[in-house]
């Protein structure tokens, strides 16, 4: 029976990518290096383009040949060539959850930051179970009530990347203060428990959370939300955008762009001070 064709995860990806780099910058061609590992210049093309895997040994033995002498670096990729094909937890939706999400899930993982540009929503990681609910329920057009309750819960599981005891994720959350003024006609305290929410998050020491005010002037956000996901160097940042249709991943030099671009929005942002403020001031509005 032949073999299962290799799946291109984004861990593959970000592995096949870096060490496309590194063999780029050491000076070799693909025949040079695959030459030197014993192999035929196919078989690294493929290793460079996620369409076969390759085993820790041998990233460690390319890295070599790349003149990597960086142990933390050499680690890091060793790992991400142990973890290419590995399930994670979410798995356990995996009736529910595609394969666009499950890939959004692993970067979350591995991720040392996140950079995330949301103008109409709060992000996932700082949502409350209600608000995670009644925001699917609203933009769903065919899921049950019983997988929005699932989803809801998957997303609340996330969060422990937030509170991981071995170096916690940190997070940079630019939002646009209309998604603040959202209301919930069967369950009114939703908004008012997620502002409260947002003023715990914040003082969490590697969350940061700004305020894009309605009277902002024009920004390069205004063309849509996008996720920013960085990793230690060499690996590239990864950009995810999200549509109707799934997921969409940005990466390489690709997503340099996108980083430029947050730096601007937060520039037309509120200080995190000055977001908080603005927060508290919506919720003790809402309690009257």
């Amino acid at each position: 029976m032949p073999n299962s064709p290799v799946v291109p995860t984004v861990r593959r990806r970000r592995l096949g990518g870096t060490l496309k780099r590194l063999r780029k910058a050491a000076g070799l061609t693909l025949d040079e290096a695959a030459g030197a590992m014993g192999w035929i210049g196919p078989k690294m093309s493929k290793i460079e383009n996620a369409a076969q895997s390759i085993r820790p040994g041998d990233v460690v033995t390319l890295l070599k040949l790349y003149g990597v002498d960086d142990p933390e670096m050499s680690a890091a990729l060793e790992n991400l060539a142990r973890d290419a094909g590995k399930k994670g937890w979410w798995q356990t939706y995996s009736g529910l959850v595609s394969a666009s999400y499950a890939d959004y899930i692993s970067l979350e993982s591995d991720a040392e930051q996140i950079y995330e540009w949301s103008p109409m929503l709060i992000p996932g990681l700082l949502q409350t179970s209600a608000y995670a609910r009644e925001t699917m329920t609203g933009a769903t057009t065919s899921r049950a009530p019983h997988e929005i309750a699932a989803l809801a819960e998957l997303r609340l599981a996330r969060q422990s990347v937030l509170t991981r005891h071995d170096k916690p994720l940190e997070l940079c959350a630019v939002v646009h203060e209309a998604a603040l003024h959202q209301r919930f006609a069967q369950r009114p305290a939703t908004m008012r428990e997620q502002l409260r929410k947002l003023l715990d998050a914040a003082d969490m020491p590697n969350v940061t959370f700004q305020l894009v005010p309605l009277t902002s002037a024009a920004h390069p956000g205004m063309s849509g939300g996008f996720t920013v996901a960085a990793f230690p160097a060499p690996t590239p940042d990864v950009v995810l955008l999200e549509n109707l249709y799934g997921a969409t991943y940005v990466e390489g030099d690709d997503a340099i762009p996108f980083a430029k671009a947050f730096e601007r929005i937060c520039a037309t942002a509120l200080s995190a001070e000055d977001s908080l403020a603005r927060i508290a001031e919506m919720e003790e509005g809402h309690r009257k």
